[in-house]
């Protein structure tokens, strides 16, 4: 399927940092919908007293996410593309956020937590094991830690398939090429296809050992593509329903 993996994703997506602000820009609902799956994450008291991990935060778009979900909260935001991190560093942050260079892989490694939740966003379709990663993430949460992950993970429908690969060739792989990185473009549209459908990521997680997994659409044209899945490490954080 020409995907990237490890060293040289990471390398692909430090190309792509300067235009990769941009090119999201022109996804409609992109930020948006990020912003929806940090608040399914049911924070309470604003994040007071809570330390969140952004488990790879890219350009600091799911910080941004996360920090108007529980601008009281302390987050830590890691990423393994030394040049996405650059270009999050760059803005404007509050005291309480931080950001490390560091792979999803090297979560057993990082001397930060325990979390009380975790946000991962476009992030699991990426890693080599996500079975690993999933279990070093359920590690690190408190007992009653929630984890969100917000991605692409197709609903299983021929409809959504096609679509994605409608929109991909269309518009996101000309952009791609207009900035020089067509090959971190086609990486996304093949890693799509080659993902778990939403149900099988849902069972992954269950398997993981997380409860209460619970799945989510995204809004507008993603709904069906894009999902966000609620699970916890034993009792939950926070109550309500998902919005």
């Amino acid at each position: 399927m020409d995907l990237l993996h490890d060293r040289d994703l990471a390398d692909a997506f430090d190309e792509a940092a300067p235009a990769y602000d941009l090119l999201t820009a022109l996804n409609p609902g992109y930020r948006a919908d990020l912003a929806r799956s940090a608040r399914r994450l049911q924070l309470p008291r604003a994040g007071a007293g809570l330390h969140v991990l952004d488990l790879g935060c890219g350009t600091g778009a799911s910080t941004r996410a996360l920090l108007r979900a529980a601008p009281l909260a302390r987050i830590t935001a890691v990423d393994a593309s030394a040049g996405m991190l650059r270009r999050a560093r760059a803005k404007r942050w509050p005291a309480q956020v931080r950001f490390l260079h560091r792979s999803a892989e090297q979560l057993p490694d990082l001397r930060e937590g325990p979390f009380d939740a975790v946000f991962a966003a476009y992030l699991f379709r990426n890693v080599t094991d996500p079975d690993r990663v999933l279990a070093a993430v359920r590690d690190r949460l408190r007992p009653g830690g929630r984890l969100a992950v917000h991605e692409y993970s197709l609903s299983g429908s021929v409809v959504h398939r096609s679509l994605w690969t409608a929109v991909c060739q269309g518009v996101i792989l000309p952009l791609g090429t207009l900035t020089g990185d067509r090959a971190l473009y086609r990486h996304l549209w093949r890693s799509v296809l080659g993902f778990d459908t939403a149900p099988a990521f849902a069972g992954r997680l269950s398997r993981a050992g997380f409860t209460g997994v619970r799945v989510a659409p995204a809004a507008g044209w993603q709904t069906g593509i894009v999902h966000t899945f609620l699970a916890g490490n034993g009792t939950r954080v926070g109550a309500g329903h998902s919005r």
